[in-house]
């Protein structure tokens, strides 16, 4: 097993070990600006929205779902018993959840279904730490420009978009679309800061 992550200073970590029960990269960069020391803890979910299902509820759902499993997955797997951090962005448009377009041509449906207008970004947090779940949630608000077609084509042929939920980073080349913002631009980014370090003390994983 690889050693833990380590944040890119040469300052003490301010909180214990984890896991980080995510395939996304910028989670990981996320929570080494944080200087939080962690591993990846890989498996996979049924992320099927349920029939009727609320935004809210479903995000909240499937991080306290990879949480849960993650920390069994410790055990199975004869892992260290450290805390099992999990995640799960959702961008919310007209009352439904636009996931990863998967290919320019869905990219380019949920672009035009964004532009001009204002969307939501809601990211849930689970921790599993010695039989207790804490969570947090993270709710912001993104409002695109209006876009032209061209500018539609090209970012949706980027290959930037296709894992993206919604359709966009907003660490990358969209952030040119994006007229305004109120909440987190981290929490947008798949990982809120605020509230992923609030959710460790929580739990009480700070370090003297």
């Amino acid at each position: 097993m690889m050693p833990p992550a380590i944040p890119t200073d040469a300052t003490p970590a301010p909180f214990a070990p984890i896991w980080l029960a995510s395939r996304s990269p910028r989670r990981r960069e996320l929570l080494a600006q944080l200087g939080v020391v962690h591993d990846l803890l890989l498996f996979d979910i049924d992320e099927t929205p349920a029939p009727g299902e609320d935004p809210q509820a479903y995000v909240q759902r499937i991080a306290r779902t990879k949480a849960e499993t993650g920390w069994l997955e410790l055990g199975r797997r004869g892992l260290d018993e450290r805390p099992v951090l999990a995640a799960d962005t959702s961008v919310i448009a007209d009352g439904h959840i636009l996931g990863k377009p998967g290919n320019a041509e869905r990219a380019e449906i949920m672009l035009r279904q964004l532009s001009g207008r204002s969307h939501q970004v809601m990211t849930a947090l689970a921790l599993a730490w010695r039989r207790q779940i804490h969570t947090a949630l993270s709710i912001s608000t993104v409002t695109f420009a209006e876009l032209e077609e061209s500018d539609i084509h090209r970012y949706a042929h980027s290959d930037e978009p296709l894992d993206k939920a919604g359709g966009y980073a907003i660490q990358g080349q969209a952030a040119a679309f994006i007229r305004h913002l109120s909440g987190s631009y981290s929490g947008v980014m798949g990982l809120p800061a605020f509230e992923t370090v609030q959710l460790l003390r929580s739990a009480g994983l700070t370090r003297a």
